[in-house]
């Protein structure tokens, strides 16, 4: 990636964790680690990869985006507010009584998301199934789909993974959120998932392992994966819950939510340069 997208998105990516961690402030509490760990894969897909129209959400041969670990809805609002699906004021509306920004996300409600998010393991299902649906109808469309580590332990991802690849779709795009945490506690200690990258091999996906906090490498490697026929792909993001906001790291492994004063928003603002 040339230097000056790889600044681009490094600046798009500072500006999403500030109103990230501005609407949460705004709320008080919200799901902030899990957000913030997928900002760099958020700004690399929203502002280079995906095809896409904010003007038109509904667009027939756009490509689609479906967050399946949902609780990081906060930082796919910030996204989309970004890139103009709707007012950035909106985001002040955060899980508030009618609002059109729900905890978790809502295809009913909020402009610009493909996939309601529900029961973890749901949303890859509906993401392999719209990768399915492209190749039976022609369509050219591409699919992407972020999934959690604590999300893995759900039997319905592997299911969803297994049918994937029986099916070749390499229009399927996925991402696993390396982060290491889950809502109460550390992977290691719950349910542990080393070497994931092993795993998603041996269940026939195209897999990579990289920084998931380098927009320059995550762009480089859906790049390389696009060049893989015949196979869907995993991009694992080895990734901070919190990164990029101190208080939100340090407040681990109690970081999947959390209370977030004006004074920690204005000292985070002002880290990020904003």
């Amino acid at each position: 990636m040339e230097n000056q997208k790889k600044e681009f998105l490094m600046q798009k990516a500072r500006r999403i964790r500030a109103l990230t961690v501005d609407e949460i402030a705004h709320l008080g509490q919200g799901h902030i680690g899990g957000s913030l760990s997928i900002v760099d894969a958020l700004a690399v897909l929203y502002f280079d990869v995906m095809h896409i129209d904010p003007k038109n959400p509904q667009m027939d041969d756009r490509d689609r985006f479906v967050l399946s670990k949902g609780h990081g809805g906060p930082g796919l609002y910030a996204t989309l507010a970004e890139r103009g699906y709707f007012d950035v004021e909106m985001l002040h509306t955060l899980n508030q009584p009618g609002t059109l920004l729900p905890s978790h996300c809502d295809m009913l409600r909020t402009p610009g998301i493909d996939m309601t998010a529900g029961s973890l393991g749901q949303g890859i299902s509906c993401a392999v199934g719209m990768a399915k649906a492209a190749k039976i109808f022609g369509k050219s469309y591409n699919v992407y789909c972020i999934i959690g580590d604590g999300e893995s332990q759900e039997g319905q991802v592997w299911e969803a993974a297994m049918a994937a690849a029986q099916w070749k779709l390499d229009n399927f795009y996925l991402f696993l959120d390396y982060n290491k945490l889950q809502l109460d506690g550390y992977i290691a200690d719950i349910n542990a998932c080393p070497n994931p990258a092993e795993r998603w091999s041996a269940f026939g996906f195209d897999t990579q392992m990289i920084d998931g906090g380098d927009v320059a490498a995550i762009g480089d490697a859906i790049e390389k994966a696009k060049t893989v026929s015949g196979k869907p792909h995993m991009i694992v993001l080895d990734t901070i819950k919190g990164a990029g906001v101190q208080f939100v790291i340090d407040a681990a492994p109690g970081n999947h939510s959390i209370s977030v004063s004006a004074e920690q928003r204005d000292e985070a603002l002002k880290a990020l340069g904003q």
